[in-house]
């Protein structure tokens, strides 16, 4: 399942920027689509950050729970066979 970071019915818009020519002349050799391109790189750098950022806001409870356990154990450690 992809996750979607940004929604993916929002209208197109036009925008205007810089790109190495050497990387620009060999992208459009190879048929490479650029908005596409563009695209997919910003929304898995965008999943990228709002991930790390819900780990550093999420750690004190993690950690807070990863205490609870070493301590009570788990709820499942008395009803498993194995």
């Amino acid at each position: 399942m992809q996750q979607h970071v940004f929604d993916t019915n929002a209208p197109r818009k036009t925008t205007h920027l810089s790109i190495n020519g050497d990387l620009l002349r060999q992208a459009r050799e190879e048929k490479i689509n650029l908005s596409q391109a563009l695209e997919k790189h910003l929304a898995e750098s965008l999943l990228e950050i709002k991930q790390k950022r819900w780990r550093e806001s999420s750690r004190g409870a993690m950690e807070e729970y990863a205490t609870f356990i070493e301590k009570h154990g788990c709820f499942g450690d008395t009803l498993r066979c194995f």
